[in-house]
């Protein structure tokens, strides 16, 4: 499926206009990011006979998925008061492993699990959405075949695919090129301490995005007490070691904080984003700086971080290759700016849950907007022609969240299968209304 041939195939959400200022708090659910590393790290820990307590994960389609995928591999899971999450091995599931794991469309699922997988005993066939068997898996794929580990994907570097796992992964020096995605590398660290000769991963390539992502996964790793060096930039050593269980307590995610502060500054008054930590790993506290540079005025305190707006936006030109994420919710203030903006530095979010910068081209455009994609990004001019539409989504989570920023300004914006969202926030269009409803 392409651009051209995808269609509405769900309701029509009507993205709510700003009737003036609002003065909102918000409580956001845990990070994705860190939700998943976290399981995968949790399920190294339980086959030691550690157990881990995850503290406000995310529950969403994405950590879900990835939790049915550990549960198919042998992994037992309890929810404890406060939505805490244990894991543990389930012992009554331990042997040989036949099972199909459905990664949907979660990156994390597809490229964090199968070189942990490849440490069980069986067939292990991976299958996804249909816009999962898109996403590029040859790195992985190939990484796997470096490192002894049988797979068949019938030539396609793509979903479907099987892993024929023996118990063990010999581990030792890999290199990769990683330029699709940091996902590759996260993947593949995540699980090298479990390897029998750990793992020195090199990166070479013209370009690695999202390097705050797999900062995020050494850093979950060494509080976990395993020892990670990186003797060169796009270099990482994991010693061989157990990973320890232990009480994690999960942050609220940065990058779903993006479309409320992006509100602050359309509709004009302020957001507070609840316990946004004064240190972090997540690429979303980018937001900080980016913002503050689009007009916005931020301050951080006991509460949190706190945004606000005139409802002036200027254009910003910027380089986004630290957290292509962030993209979309840049591209949709972009759209109604006084001023251009131009990204760079995106060419991987071609190969996100859908071309996202196509998608995002194709839909300001649609409702009168000004767009352009250039070789490693885009560029958006302001328009004086906005109007209402049907905005799609391209059942992707972060196309829905923009088409709803850029309706707090713009009449009659119908988004497309908001419920996407559910990828990565489930209830984002009750919270979206509710912070609304908080008028200064």
């Amino acid at each position: 499926m392409t651009l051209s041939t995808y269609s509405s195939k769900h309701e029509l959400w009507p993205a709510p206009v700003a009737a003036g200022p609002i003065a909102a708090t918000v409580a956001l659910p845990g990070s994705k990011s860190l939700t998943n590393r976290e399981l995968i790290l949790a399920a190294l820990a339980a086959r030691s006979g550690s157990s881990s307590t995850l503290v406000e994960p995310l529950e969403s389609r994405d950590s879900s998925l990835m939790i049915e995928a550990l549960k198919s591999l042998g992994f037992g899971f309890a929810t404890g008061a406060g939505g805490e999450l244990e894991v543990n091995l389930d012992a009554e599931a331990l042997g040989r492993v036949e099972t199909t794991i459905d990664c949907g469309l979660a990156g994390t699922v597809m490229r964090f699990v199968p070189p942990f997988a490849a440490l069980a005993a069986g067939r292990i066939t991976f299958d996804g959405d249909e816009g999962a068997r898109r996403r590029p898996m040859a790195t992985t794929i190939d990484s796997l075949r470096a490192l002894g580990v049988e797979v068949d994907d019938d030539g396609r570097g793509a979903l479907p695919f099987t892993i024929v796992a023996t118990g063990s992964v010999r581990g030792g020096e890999l290199t990769i090129d990683a330029s699709a995605s940091s996902q590759f590398v996260s993947g593949l660290l995540l699980s090298a301490a479990a390897f029998d000769e750990g793992l020195t991963l090199r990166h070479e390539g013209e370009h690695l995005p999202s390097m705050p992502h797999i900062d995020m996964t050494v850093e979950c790793l060494r509080q976990r007490g395993i020892e990670v060096s990186q003797p060169e930039p796009t270099v990482w050593r994991v010693e061989p070691g157990q990973v320890q269980g232990g009480r994690v307590v999960i942050e609220p995610d940065l990058s779903n904080a993006g479309p409320f502060l992006a509100a602050a500054m359309v509709a004009g008054g302020s957001v507070t984003i609840q316990h946004w930590p004064a240190s972090t790993t997540q690429v979303g506290d980018e937001f900080d700086g980016i913002l503050q540079r689009m007009g916005a005025e931020i301050s951080r305190d006991d509460r949190g971080l706190t945004i606000t707006g005139s409802g002036l936006i200027t254009g910003i030109d910027i380089d986004l290759s630290i957290g292509g994420e962030l993209t979309p919710v840049v591209a949709a203030l972009g759209a109604i700016a006084s001023t251009p903006t131009r990204i760079t530095g995106v060419a991987h979010l071609r190969g996100h849950e859908t071309d996202r910068l196509a998608a995002l081209v194709a839909e300001i455009n649609r409702i009168g907007g000004i767009a352009r994609e250039l070789e490693d990004g885009l560029e958006i001019d302001p328009s004086e022609n906005l109007h209402g539409g049907e905005w799609l989504s391209y059942e992707d989570h972060r196309m829905a969240t923009a088409g709803a920023i850029i309706g707090l300004r713009v009449p009659g914006i119908l988004v497309e299968n908001i419920g996407t969202t559910s990828k990565t926030m489930p209830n984002f269009a009750q919270l979206w209304q509710s912070m609304l409803e908080a008028r200064a």
